[in-house]
């Protein structure tokens, strides 16, 4: 084993949703349509903190999506935390093509789900398949791993975090998004 080794390098990495944004709350499929947080979700990140705070929780690094919902987060936590957040766009939302700004009840409407949809089907017509959002998962994990070891912080998005989650367990995208769910409320 050479001395350049990761192998006994020791991380942390932390998955933070975005808070409430402005299309969370009117209900639209937002994918990397850049909504803001609204007022609950300032609240929700000022809440989580300034709990970390008093916890004295610390993080070497916050890695945010660029989105403005997921940068607004994680701008707040730094700013109490003292640490400096960098946007990288490999932790943006899934692209879901056309349905991006449409209510769910506008999607249903003008592009109806097909009765069958296999893990390399464009969302939105086109959009990222399920089999494109995991390998970019899988790069975005790949990326952590190549840091220094330490305590992370990454403030992304529930779509893809649920599939980055995939990835790190070798769960393979079903068909018709089937599988396991991994709960990300704001």
């Amino acid at each position: 084993m050479s001395n350049n080794s990761n192998e006994d390098a020791h991380y942390r990495f932390t998955f933070l949703r975005h808070g409430e944004s402005v299309g969370n709350a009117a209900g639209y499929y937002q994918g990397q349509h850049d909504y803001e947080l609204n007022v609950t979700g300032r609240a929700q990140a000022r809440a989580l903190a300034e709990r970390w705070k008093q916890e004295a929780v610390c993080f070497d690094a916050i890695i945010t999506s660029p989105l403005l919902r997921a940068a607004q987060t994680a701008e707040i936590i730094a700013q109490t935390l003292g640490v400096e957040p960098s946007a990288d766009p490999i932790w943006m939302e899934r692209d879901n093509g056309k349905l991006s700004g449409l209510t769910f009840e506008q999607a249903q409407q003008e592009l109806p789900r097909p009765k069958f949809v296999h893990p390399f089907s464009p969302v939105g017509v086109t959009g990222e398949s399920q089999w494109e959002l995991y390998l970019r998962a899988g790069r975005a994990v790949q990326s952590l791993v190549t840091r220094p070891e330490g305590n992370y912080l990454i403030v992304s998005h529930g779509g893809l975090l649920n599939i980055v989650l995939y990835a790190i367990l070798g769960i393979a995208p079903q068909a018709n998004f089937q599988g396991v769910r991994f709960p990300s409320p704001h």
